[in-house]
């Protein structure tokens, strides 16, 4: 593993989504113990949003197989999606469906504290999926805005995009704290996603990457921070977990 300020790098996509599992089990642990000394209506609780593709499937693979999964409360996590593709429900295209059947339904977990983003079938427009996130959103934070997630996860396109926010689409400068989005240039071409913002609103927010496919990405969002994986701030910390792979065009890094 090589490590250079907010850069991680392990040797590649395996032990990658091995070390990023046991990051967010101790991250979810940690904001577990945080709120418990807090207010009472926040006792033990975390909250995390999911991403979804390949590396998400075997990061989620790995919390299930993890000897400390245990650790974490799991019926007091509240469990969001940075996006989604706007399709039925139970589609397997949808992260959703991805995120449930890799491990959300093998744990103890709260239904009531699972929030997926409306599906094709129930509503008619991503728009109007992006309204009931919107007020879903708000209700968790007391009324309005987001709540403070303790962990956001991130995967990056090979054009730099994260969640569904595209170079160059309209959804990347939305306002609020989620957008309908379409015309994306990656099918499905209609999709759900939090907004920058919403984003950047997160107390930690982690960029994972593997493969050389990403590499191009990966440097030019590090490097000039223009393409929308570089616009990721997050109110605490922004930690990009890569593959060596992926860190291949980094010039600055030494493996």
């Amino acid at each position: 593993m090589s490590r250079t300020g907010a850069v991680i790098v392990h040797n590649d996509a395996d032990v990658l989504a091995e070390a990023v599992a046991s990051r967010l089990l101790n991250r979810l642990a940690d904001a577990q113990s945080r709120s418990g000394s807090g207010a009472e209506s926040r006792r033990g609780e975390a909250s995390i949003v999911l991403t979804g593709g390949r590396i998400a499937a075997k990061v989620y693979q790995n919390i299930l197989g993890s000897p400390i999964r245990t650790v974490v409360d799991w019926s007091k996590v509240d469990f969001w999606w940075g996006d989604e593709r706007f399709l039925p429900s139970g589609d397997s295209e949808r992260n959703e469906t991805q995120a449930r059947e890799a491990f959300l339904d093998h744990l103890p977990v709260d239904p009531e504290r699972v929030h997926p983003m409306a599906a094709a079938d129930v509503v008619e427009t991503p728009e109007d999926a992006a309204h009931l996130y919107r007020e879903e959103l708000a209700k968790a934070a007391g009324g309005e805005g987001v709540p403070a997630f303790d962990l956001l996860l991130l995967g990056i396109g090979e054009d730099g995009h994260v969640a569904s926010l595209f170079p160059g689409n309209p959804a990347l400068e939305a306002s609020g704290s989620a957008v309908g989005v379409r015309n994306s240039p990656k099918p499905p071409s209609e999709r759900v996603s939090l907004t920058m913002s919403t984003i950047n609103a997160a107390t930690a927010a982690w960029i994972i990457a593997s493969g050389e496919g990403k590499a191009e990405a990966v440097d030019e969002a590090l490097s000039k921070g223009e393409l929308p994986a570089g616009r990721v701030k997050a109110v605490g910390h922004t930690r990009w977990l890569i593959d060596k792979d992926a860190a291949s065009h980094l010039k600055h890094l030494e493996f």
